[in-house]
């Protein structure tokens, strides 16, 4: 567009000149305090513990740090659709900015992070475990994960297994059909003598009310979003560390959605990624957990047993073969399983000093 300009002294005439100019002035202004608006999707309720004590206050404090110029929107309980195993796609194509998810719901796809998924290798407080598997993915694992940005991994705390009739003992695993959230805690469970089947957790509900499984081993932290409770009256939990299993997560960004964010954002975000992040999602399973086991504890018809040491050696002892097999099954895909397991012990023994 042509803008005429009447003839004018010259004062006026630059002042005028000036006013003119000064929308693209305003305009180049707004441009480098762009906004951004990044939709988070996940797989839990609203009134989950991970939702309410992660995601959201995390999403808050990059909305803070960043002035306001970064917003995040939270669609838990697959509000923008598809299922949980396909959350990870959702992220490296767009269809959600971030998400959350376990690399476990896509069995195999992610082989090196398994490592703090074998029987009996996690320790049992979420704030060792998200230490040394988010090292674990910055020393070995990130290039697994490179088609997204990951902004923090972890893994939960002590894995505990919720069933329809009592579990002292190994033998009373025997033909248990049990939900399991990872393919090894699954091998796990075979090893043990149960039947397991791998389905997300919002799928455990229904499959307990139509009879498909006979519980669940999940960590106490998550039972009050599914109603575990209510459904189930037999909870078994196991002494010390390691412990039986756990599952990690991946809070993960689409990797051309971070690449266009101004510098001064991407600081932002990368200053809530990582160690930062992954301890901060720890301390929910870490405080949480504990709580929940209170509340069930109190409740009448509810029973939880912690299996001692010597019946822990015996579990420990009959999924052993569990672990062999990974170790294996990585050398064949040109990974050192035995080395990537050793790091991941000697990693927690390092975090785990001094930790009860």
């Amino acid at each position: 567009m042509t803008v005429l300009v009447p003839r004018l002294s010259s004062p006026r005439r630059a002042l005028l000149l000036g006013a003119l100019a000064t929308p693209a002035v305003l305009a180049s202004g707004r441009a480098s305090a762009q906004e951004v608006t990044l939709r988070l999707h996940h797989f839990l309720p609203a009134v989950s513990n991970v939702h309410r004590h992660f995601l959201q206050p995390w999403a808050q404090k990059v909305q803070q740090e960043s002035n306001n110029r970064i917003r995040i929107q939270i669609f838990p309980a697959m509000q923008l659709g598809g299922a949980p195993p396909q959350l990870y796609d959702q992220a490296r194509d767009g269809v959600a900015d971030i998400i959350w998810t376990l690399p476990g719901n896509t069995p195999g796809r992610f082989p090196s992070i398994e490592v703090i998924e074998l029987p009996f290798v996690a320790h049992k407080r979420a704030s060792v475990n998200a230490r040394v598997v988010q090292q674990l993915h910055d020393e070995v694992f990130a290039s697994e994960f490179q088609d997204t940005r990951i902004l923090c991994a972890w893994a939960h705390d002590a894995g505990v297994i919720h069933a329809r009739r009592a579990v002292n003992r190994m033998e009373d695993m025997a033909g248990l059909k049990l939900r399991f959230p990872t393919r090894q805690a699954g091998e796990a469970l075979r090893a043990l003598g149960a039947a397991p089947i791998g389905m997300p957790i919002p799928q455990v509900p229904e499959a307990l009310a139509q009879g498909v499984i006979d519980g669940a081993v999940v960590p106490w932290e998550v039972v009050p979003a599914i109603r575990l409770h209510e459904t189930l009256r037999n909870h078994t939990q196991f002494a010390g560390s390691p412990t039986f299993y756990t599952a990690s997560f991946v809070l993960a960004m689409n990797r051309a959605k971070y690449d266009a964010l101004p510098a001064d954002l991407r600081a932002v975000v990368d200053a809530n990624s990582g160690q930062a992040a992954a301890t901060m999602a720890a301390r929910v399973w870490d405080e949480q957990g504990p709580s929940v086991e209170t509340m069930v504890r109190r409740r009448p018809n509810n029973s939880i047993v912690e299996l001692d040491e010597a019946e822990t050696r015996r579990w420990a002892t009959a999924t052993q073969p569990v672990i062999d097999a990974w170790v294996r099954a990585m050398g064949e895909r040109n990974i050192q399983g035995g080395a990537l397991l050793e790091r991941a012990r000697a990693l927690i023994a390092q975090y785990g000093q001094g930790v009860a």
